[in-house]
């Protein structure tokens, strides 16, 4: 049975302590149930932005975030002429189909049925991937040829994956390990971490195994506990510096042994930093722990009264006038009962009175 190699190092365990540690605080902010559709939908642009950006995709944010937000699921040429994107119907298709994927990973809602870590899950999330992007034949099925691996900065040949024979294989041996007793004990990052190196180096299809390998991975952080209220996205992280992502994924490769150390290290600390982000932005709005301790429950909030707390974090105290240049398109009159809504629910206070008015957040 498959077996990774890697090493427990004091780097590892502090940047898994970094983790929980941020974990917990989203979890338990006050404030945050009102927040989540914001959160997950800003996440879901990132996570489909970012990850097909890394593969070379040209689509701006903006552009990504226009296919994404878009509520049914359409081709390319549709999306043209529903958006007025001018784009290679290659990215535009290759941003459908990766919101697709975290769409159906989503749907998975965290359950694990006894069948969920299997081939025809890969063949899934594979399919998904290459919709409309590659023969009919490659789609969702093992590639029968030898492929290359190509930097997506340099452009030169990186990384030669086994041979096609092999592939089936190999990818039974990965989901025997994946699914086995034993691997349930290791932290739940560290087997999305190897899940996503030994499909990329396998590299079980003619093309989209990295958005598939990260898909998998996604998916083994979203059932064991890991989905952070689907408030980030690792892709991000990656898409900073592409040449270090791939530097890390071909440090394997690059030892007899196989160690996995230094990709496990470069993956846990990539989380580490895009769940603190999150954990910061999270703390921002909600102010302080003390809310919930002194309401005993999270507060429910409109997406407006969430601009107002964004306003009240950057400026300590706000008129109404000001909370209207946040919120153009809002009536005076709305804008002052979401006021009134906010000082009974004990999240801001008001000074003065008349013309004088304005607003803090209640300590």
């Amino acid at each position: 049975m498959y077996k990774p190699h890697y090493t427990i190092t004091h780097n590892l365990l502090t940047y898994l302590n970094r983790i929980e540690a941020a974990k917990a605080l989203i979890e338990n902010a006050p404030l945050v149930p009102a927040w989540e559709a914001k959160f997950r939908d800003d996440a879901l642009v990132r996570t489909v932005h970012f990850g097909t950006k890394i593969e070379g995709n040209e689509l701006t944010q903006a552009q990504a975030q226009q296919v994404v937000r878009l509520e049914v699921t359409i081709d390319a040429q549709e999306v043209e002429r529903e958006t007025g994107i001018l784009a290679r119907e290659r990215d535009i298709q290759e941003v459908i189909n990766y919101r697709n994927v975290i769409v159906w990973i989503n749907q998975q809602d965290g359950t694990v049925s006894p069948d969920l870590f299997s081939q025809k899950t890969l063949k899934t999330l594979h399919q998904l991937t290459t919709q409309n992007l590659v023969d009919e034949g490659y789609i969702g099925e093992y590639r029968d040829k030898q492929v290359i691996v190509k930097s997506a900065v340099a452009g030169g040949v990186v990384f030669r994956p086994p041979v096609s024979v092999e592939v089936p294989f190999l990818i039974e041996e990965f989901f025997k390990w994946l699914n086995h007793p034993d691997t349930q004990h290791l932290p739940a990052i560290f087997r999305a971490a190897i899940t996503h190196y030994q499909l990329v180096h396998i590299h079980p299809f003619i093309e989209g195994n990295g958005r598939t390998a990260r898909a998998l991975a996604t998916l083994v952080l979203y059932t064991t506990g890991y989905d952070f209220k689907r408030f980030f996205s690792l892709e991000q992280y990656l898409d900073k510096d592409v040449q270090a992502y791939y530097d890390a994924l071909l440090s394997v490769q690059q030892n007899q042994e196989r160690d996995m150390t230094y990709w496990l290290e470069y993956f846990c600390y990539g989380l580490a930093i895009e769940i603190e982000r999150v954990k910061d932005q999270v703390l921002r709005l909600s102010k302080d722990l003390r809310l919930k301790k002194e309401l005993g429950q999270q507060v429910a909030l409109s997406e407006r009264q969430i601009i107002v707390l964004e306003l009240l974090q950057n400026q300590g105290q706000i008129t109404s006038q000001d909370a209207q240049k946040s919120l153009p398109n809002i009536s005076v009159d709305t804008i002052l009962r979401d006021m009134k809504d906010l000082i009974e629910k004990k999240v801001i206070e008001k000074h003065g009175v008349t013309k004088g008015v304005s607003y803090s957040l209640k300590e």
